[in-house]
């Protein structure tokens, strides 16, 4: 029986989800707390561990979560992952993937640089210059953290004093700003999970009355849809671009521009709406793909 490792923040529904489902697919899944990775070099002791475990010697490791923490912490974290990447360890996903796809602005560039839409975006830590590229993106633009998910932390603005303010505010505490454009849209965007080149699942996922975020986490309602086979090669590809082996990927039909736009490619992406509304058994699929997983 292949031992599988989670990494984790907490042991809430995901996690527990997943130890339903290594029964299932007959692994030995151990979650393990994130911070309780330690590092040891020189010699004998060059090896990765978490409570006790000698990561290097495990079949397959699952990032769930990235648990928030100093730059320090979170670095010596994915330092931790390159290592056991290294060392040959199956890692879903790969360091590269999980660092390129918390990364708003990084995200989007490799996913341009593979010609696919994203919307306009400005970044950068001027106030001032981010008030110029408001109006440049034509005085309607969603002001977003760099870090972060499930709609968390962003803001709508469309009014030039309240931009302002936002910019400033945001400056004075030391953020980065990042700047999008609205796309216009029909009130709903699409949710596909991606795992090992295919799409599993997918739903539309529809704002809720007198809301523009889409995302479930803020009420939005998820409804099962099948993508048309365009739209799910444009959510593998993204997946790709990142070099995600699991994502989550948002689509947004662009009204203004014709076909989706890719907001967002989500490397740590939870599944409970998506296997709610399409019947698949995410976790199972997630560690039967890890189990057998060649790299």
């Amino acid at each position: 029986m292949k031992h599988l490792v989670a990494l984790v923040s907490g042991f809430g529904w995901h996690v527990q989800d997943l130890a339903r489902a290594s029964a299932l697919v007959g692994v030995k899944l151990d979650p393990l707390p994130f911070p309780k990775v330690v590092g040891e070099v020189g010699r004998s002791l060059s090896r990765v561990l978490a409570s006790g475990f000698d990561l290097g010697q495990v079949d397959g490791i699952l990032v769930r979560m990235m648990p928030p923490g100093s730059l320090e912490q979170v670095i010596f974290r994915m330092d931790a992952l390159h290592r056991l990447e290294a060392l040959g360890v199956p890692i879903f996903n790969p360091p590269r993937a999980v660092e390129a796809a918390v990364d708003k602005y990084l995200a989007l560039a490799l996913l341009e640089s593979r010609g696919i839409a994203v919307p306009e975006t400005w970044v950068g830590e001027s106030a001032a210059e981010a008030q110029a590229a408001f109006a440049r993106l034509g005085g309607d633009v969603v002001v977003k953290p760099l870090f972060g998910s499930e709609g968390r932390g962003l803001v709508r603005v469309s009014d030039p004093e309240l931009a302002l303010r936002t910019f400033r505010t945001l400056e004075r505490i030391g953020c980065v700003l990042y700047v999008q454009k609205y796309v216009r849209n029909p009130g709903y965007d699409l949710r596909a999970f991606v795992l090992g080149g295919r799409v599993i699942g997918s739903i539309r996922r529809y704002a809720r009355s007198g809301e523009w975020r889409t995302n479930v986490a803020v009420g939005g309602r998820p409804e099962v849809c099948r993508l048309d086979p365009a739209s799910e090669r444009l959510a593998i590809e993204s997946a790709r671009a990142v070099g995600a082996i699991m994502a989550g990927v948002d689509l947004l039909p662009d009204l203004e521009h014709g076909g989706n736009t890719v907001l967002e490619v989500n490397a740590v992406p939870g599944w409970k709406a998506l296997g709610a509304s399409t019947g698949v058994d995410v976790a199972a699929e997630i560690l039967a793909e890890l189990r057998d997983w060649k790299q």
